[in-house]
């Protein structure tokens, strides 16, 4: 099942895929089922809330709505750097033996089709094509044998950096956690659709077009079960907490020369079987809005 939170003149609604077609409902029709988040919780919830979405849902034009992230409120967004590695080698670190961990903030996210701001302090803007995988049952401890019970299931993240910001510090906080800059979507694929963490699916990120990075997901050095168990020996995890794998080689910052993203610029994250993330880059504005 594919589901996409949107947008559009009738308030924010989700919508399904079926044979090709999305049909949805906005959350002020009567005959909406649920959120998103809520059907993350509660499996049968989710097939309840395809059946409606499919029967009685309206068929949408995705060039006609705004897509939203496809979770609205994780509690938390773990990332994992260093994961492949040939990225490990072209950054110029030894590849670790566990895995290096850090967080994205709520403000750090946009969404498919809407703009990634490039921040006015610098142009060191880098892509980073990822599997996001969405947990559906929490808990803690979980063994590796286990951990595919715990995903709901999975989307697409560009894990945008701000390169100069990032290595001011051993810790990459800063840079990875600019304003709009961490792109998310375009949809939420069931698990049912994505076995097995992905392997045997390639993921490319292109810039303009143009191919800058290409890896299987098998490469990985930490594959999904053993980042949910190695993650849940430290940190509770709780429905809707999203953990970004990691990119493969082929960034801008290992380029030479390196090659940064500007103002105008079209970035792609495909996965095959989950579509494809796609952004323009836009330059911050001169003043923020207030909060």
């Amino acid at each position: 099942m594919k589901f996409v939170r949107y947008s559009n003149e009738d308030g924010e609604g989700l919508a399904v895929c079926v044979d090709g077609d999305w049909r949805g409902l906005p959350a002020s029709d009567a005959r909406f089922p649920t959120t998103l988040d809520e059907m993350i919780r509660n499996p049968e919830a989710m097939s309840n809330a395809f059946d409606v979405l499919a029967s009685a849902g309206e068929r949408l034009d995705m060039q006609d709505v705004t897509c939203l992230p496809p979770i609205s409120a994780s509690r938390k967004i773990i990332c994992v750097g260093l994961n492949y590695h040939d990225h490990s080698a072209e950054s110029g670190f030894k590849q670790p033996d566990y895995p290096t961990l850090f967080f994205r903030v709520g403000t750090s996210i946009t969404a498919h089709g809407s703009e990634i701001v490039r921040p006015a302090i610098s142009d060191s803007l880098d892509f980073e094509g990822e599997l996001a995988a969405i947990i559906g049952k929490g808990g803690s401890h979980i063994a590796a044998s286990d951990a595919y019970d715990h995903v709901a299931g999975y989307s697409i993240f560009n894990d945008v950096t701000v390169r100069e910001f990032q290595f001011k510090t051993p810790q990459w906080t800063v840079g990875k956690n600019f304003d709009g800059t961490g792109a998310f979507g375009p949809w939420f694929v069931t698990a049912d659709e994505f076995p097995d963490g992905g392997r045997g699916r390639a993921l490319e990120t292109r810039l303009n077009g143009t191919v800058m990075q290409r890896a299987m997901l098998d490469d990985m050095v930490f594959d999904v079960p053993s980042l949910i168990e190695t993650i849940s020996q430290a940190i509770t995890l709780e429905p809707g907490d999203v953990i970004v794998t990691g990119t493969p080689s082929g960034v801008g910052h290992a380029r030479n020369p390196r090659l940064y993203m500007k103002p105008g610029d079209v970035v792609e994250v495909e996965i095959e079987g989950l579509g494809v993330l796609s952004n323009t880059i836009v330059e911050e504005a001169s003043s923020r809005k207030a909060a």
